[in-house]
């Protein structure tokens, strides 16, 4: 049987509330972080919109970006990991 895939490392930044995740400030700009970047507790590190208003995710604690899961422009649920810090 094929194995699953290994789970990502280090501590989930899950999403705080239902909304459209984007993993960068604006269209066309650089992400906010990507896969092994270092990031400091507080460092926000996506935006959620809900009802139009961009709410910042930030860093829980300090790191390096191991994983970024979800897609930007993507419908994200209170509790999925948007990415993991190592």
């Amino acid at each position: 049987a094929p194995s699953a895939p290994a789970a990502p490392q280090g501590m989930p930044v899950s999403s705080p509330m239902t909304g459209i995740y984007y993993a960068a400030p604006s269209p066309g700009s650089p992400p906010f972080v990507r896969e092994g970047d270092s990031v400091t507790a507080g460092q926000v590190v996506g935006l959620i919109e809900a009802m139009k208003v961009f709410n910042e995710i930030t860093a829980p604690t300090s790191g390096t970006v191991s994983r970024v899961v979800a897609e930007a422009g993507q419908l994200v649920q209170p509790g999925e990991a948007l990415l993991y810090i190592a």
